[in-house]
């Protein structure tokens, strides 16, 4: 009996081989045009459903015949979900078609990597809408973040997506930047920590996280977007940087560039951070996307390049392997500047080398590949929903209380203003009904978005009155709002920002502050309620920090959520009528009098208040703040000893009591203050912070391992530095509330430390 020999597949698609050498392989017979195919992604349908960004059509062809690119192959899908409303179970039937026409049409049969937005969530019609990541610093909570990310990756796993646009790592540093709500907060520990959660979580599902924006796009002069950076090398370093460093050690396999210009060179063709940093100092390997139409506007915007061919070298030169969102300059304007020698073929290899790797990773090229669907999709079930619930619950801060918090069971309350009832107040700039529904104005949300309003009723006795719009209004919606509060015994005010694109909304992306006052008449309809003298309770959902210390001394209670998302409304209702605890705490500080004050608490000496200027820049609430019902009881703070090896651990021992009868939390806060160094440091910075849970009438024992290398910072000669010497630990509630100071000396040499220093303290309970 003879048998019929097997044709053994080709190399590169050897699910055992080594993956260079299937990359190595693959790269051998293709033809440069081949090779670029794979250097850019492809937005389908983005010519339909509207415009979400200004330049968007400025560089795209939508002539472009999508049969005749998938000859060459196609490196990216853009948006398959989240570019228009789309049933779930159609998007991934026509996903899977889509791939297997790609795979089909070119020589290799190489698939397409597919990316969506999923900063708030997936951004997909009919998915999970979770808070934004401003909410996710307010929790202080890494795990709780990591396990809301695992889910966020396992549905976009089961749609046929491999590639997550998140999270953002800037570092808040002028809250009027629109993209605040996009940020984590304005302290690197917070952002770093909370960030890299939220890459492990996602990583975990097989999912590559893409951390956004590589670097100083927070730092924009006057937090306007898109503006030239100002920033330093030691604000880079020591503010702007960590998170990612943080990051990557988590396992980031995708680092997108940032729009902006430093010191007059943009991110995107910067080859010292994009590949002299990111890859040969840290170590990276993964693949570098360019922000959408990053690399058009080096010549559109920047003025840096000639034409699109000069703009394709330049980007591909400083390390950004694949034009995002859609094929531009990497498509015919970089053949020509390829074949007319402008190009060196060379650079071309090298990102393509980056990116067949990584779509080894994922299965791409293997010899079984085939594209996966399910036949029944819930992208919101009761367990989304539930994490969504769970992160609104421990990111609502409670600001300030009189006593009239919590609300009693009820009580009869007017519920005003602009954000009481509308689904949209709870949701930011990058959730799918804002960011792309909004072009879709008779298709509805997809998920069911309780109000304020709404959720207040199931307990509580409510009357409405809008009062003003978020922009704009009259007297007589103001007097309405006034009216409704004659026979109510709390005034429930719910004010804030619309969150939008480009002009859309009062926060988010282009949607720049020239203030920090409320806007258009909210602090008008404010003053107004307060005038009738029942006790008014503010509730603030926003995308960023508002002033309001004219209000204050005579608010009953100020409540403030960030987006937070879906489930935000219930589990506001919950806070104000005291079912659950509040546990959230400032991401950012809420600025006092001056309304113009952008400044963070990371400020040197003279950057804090001071007798050499008027304008005191102390904020109204500081930075970690937030209150309880139940606050714990600290029983004692100490030191295991007063003297630190520079290359050692100085163990801190926290002893919290709950005297309650109901559970409490209170999040933990390490500030370093270093009296003398080479160089002005922030007068408190935070190296440390762990939320602990205490049952009713029990004590915990929090220990922390605090590295020396936490001190480190960059001194005169451009090092990263621990010095020997006095330093203090405070220990406390906020950046303000401290509760007990301890010192400490560092003793021994001066070390030098680098990417593999120790970034995150040790923790046991």
């Amino acid at each position: 009996m003879t048998t019929q020999p097997t044709t053994a597949p080709e190399p590169w698609r050897d699910a055992t081989a080594d993956p260079g050498e299937r990359v190595r392989a693959l790269m051998a017979r293709m033809s440069l045009r081949e090779k670029l195919a794979q250097l850019y992604g492809v937005w389908v349908g983005i010519d339909s459903g509207g415009e979400m960004a200004p330049h968007q059509h400025d560089f795209v062809d939508p002539s472009v015949d999508f049969d005749d690119l998938v000859r060459h192959g196609i490196g990216q899908l853009t948006r398959v979900f989240g570019t228009r409303p789309v049933d779930p179970v159609i998007g991934a039937h026509s996903l899977a078609r889509t791939q297997r026409q790609i795979a089909a049409g070119s020589r290799f049969g190489i698939p397409a990597v597919v990316h969506e937005e999923c900063l708030t969530g997936l951004a997909a019609w009919q998915a999970t809408i979770y808070p934004a990541p401003l909410s996710w610093g307010a929790t202080f909570d890494p795990d709780l973040v990591r396990r809301m990310a695992a889910r966020i990756g396992a549905t976009m796993r089961g749609l046929g997506v491999h590639q997550g646009l998140a999270p953002v790592l800037d570092v808040a540093r002028d809250l009027r930047w629109g993209r605040v709500e996009e940020t984590i907060g304005e302290d690197p520990y917070l952002v770093g920590t909370i960030g890299s959660a939220y890459v492990a979580g996602l990583e975990s599902a097989g999912i590559v996280a893409t951390l956004k924006h590589f670097v100083g796009y927070s730092a924009s002069r006057a937090g306007r977007n898109l503006a030239p950076v100002s920033a330093g090398p030691r604000e880079i370093a020591d503010v702007l940087l960590p998170p990612f460093e943080l990051a990557l050690r988590a396992g980031a396999r995708s680092v997108m560039n940032a729009y902006t210009d430093t010191d007059g060179l943009p991110a995107a063709a910067d080859a010292e951070l994009l590949t002299g940093l990111l890859r040969d100092t840290y170590g990276f390997d993964g693949t570098v996307v360019a922000d959408y139409f990053s690399v058009a506007f080096l010549h559109r915007l920047h003025g840096v390049a000639a034409d699109r061919g000069d703009a394709a070298g330049q980007a591909l030169a400083a390390g950004i392997d694949v034009e995002l969102p859609t094929m531009d300059c990497y498509g015919e304007p970089l053949l020509a500047a390829v074949e007319g020698g402008a190009v060196d073929a060379a650079v071309v290899d090298r990102a393509l080398e980056r990116v067949l790797r990584q779509k080894c990773e994922l299965g791409l090229l293997d010899a079984d590949w085939a594209p996966e669907f399910p036949e029944e999709i819930d992208l919101d079930d009761a367990g989304s929903r539930a994490m969504a619930r769970e992160v609104a619950e421990k990111s609502i801060v409670l600001l300030h209380n009189d006593g009239t918090l919590p609300l009693a069971p009820g009580a009869k309350l007017a519920v005003v203003g602009p954000r009481a009832d509308a689904a949209g107040a709870m949701l930011g700039c990058y959730s799918f009904p804002l960011h792309v529904g909004v072009h879709h104005p008779d298709v509805p949300f997809g998920v069911s978005v309780p109000t304020v309003v709404e959720a207040l009723r199931s307990a509580h006795d409510v009357t409405y009155a809008l009062g003003c719009p978020v922009t704009g209004g009259d007297d007589e919606g103001i007097a309405e709002a006034v009216s409704a509060c004659a026979d109510a015994a709390v005034c429930v005010a719910v004010l804030g920002d619309r969150a939008g694109l480009f002009g859309g909304g009062t926060s988010g992306e282009g949607c720049d502050a020239p203030d920090l006052r409320l806007p258009g008449r909210q602090e008008e309809l404010l003053d107004a309620l307060l005038d009738t003298g029942k006790p008014v309770v503010l509730v603030l959902l926003s995308g960023r920090p508002y002033e309001l210390s004219r209000q204050l001394p005579r608010l009953a209670a100020v409540v403030c959520g960030f987006y937070p998302g879906e489930e935000g409304a219930p589990a506001l209702a919950d806070v104000l009528g005291g079912r659950i605890d509040p546990a959230g705490r400032l991401p950012v500080s809420f600025p006092a009098a001056g309304a113009s004050q952008p400044s963070t608490y990371l400020a040197a000496p003279l950057g804090r208040r001071s007798e050499v200027s008027t304008v005191d820049p102390t904020p109204l609430f500081p930075f970690g703040h937030g209150l309880s019902y139940a606050p714990a009881t600290w029983v004692d703070v100490s030191a295991t000893g007063s003297l630190w090896p520079t290359d050692g651990v100085c163990r801190v021992r926290v002893t919290l009591r709950n005297d309650h009868d109901r559970e409490t939390s209170e999040v933990v806060q390490v500030y370093l203050h270093d009296p003398v160094a080479e160089v002005a440091r922030p007068e408190r910075q935070l190296i440390a912070a762990r939320r602990v849970t205490v049952a009713p009438g029990a004590s915990v024992v929090l220990d922390i391992g605090l590295h020396a290398d936490l001190t480190s910072y960059t001194g005169r000669a451009g090092r990263r530095q621990v010095d020997p010497g006095d330093v203090e630990l405070r220990v406390g509630t906020s950046s303000e509330q401290i509760v007990a100071t301890l010192h400490c000396t560092l003793t021994g040499p001066r070390r030098h430390v680098g990417f593999d220093r120790v970034l995150t303290p040790e923790f046991s309970l």
